[in-house]
């Protein structure tokens, strides 16, 4: 019998250079931070936050999406791994808003495609790793 589930618990993604990164993800998405390690942490709160690997949780919607700062080389969706990860958007009008936010922050997009089943606006974050916004028709 196969294991059930219901949606899946985070994502995270090997970046390589984390303020850079932060940056990105905090401007153009703006979620809010779940879990980061404190400046002044002491060695007791380093310990309690060892998964966080230097890096950062944020949570969006029901699931969480970690930025983990160790990566020394550059994304190829064609190599095994992740092929892309994509975010639904509430709307079409919301994917127009989207993509005219991209170009106003000077972050280049393929523009809005037909998918047949969705509408999808592909891009890339500062490590080359592709992302999508999607309206679901």
């Amino acid at each position: 019998m196969p294991i059930a589930t219901n949606s899946f618990s985070h994502v995270r993604l090997t970046v390589t250079d984390i303020e850079r990164s932060r940056a990105f993800y905090e401007a153009l998405f703006g979620w809010p931070v779940a879990w980061e390690l404190p400046a002044d942490a002491d060695d007791a709160t380093r310990e309690k936050y060892w998964f966080l690997f230097g890096g950062v949780i944020y949570k969006v919607g029901e699931s969480l999406l970690g930025l983990r700062p160790v990566a020394s080389d550059t994304f190829d969706e064609n190599r095994v791994g992740l092929d892309h990860l994509a975010f639904t958007l509430a709307d079409r009008s919301a994917l127009d808003a989207a993509a005219a936010f991209l170009d106003e922050n000077g972050i280049a997009h393929a523009g809005i495609k037909d998918a047949g089943a969705m509408y999808i606006l592909e891009f890339r974050d500062p490590d080359n790793i592709a992302l999508e916004l999607v309206v679901l028709k």
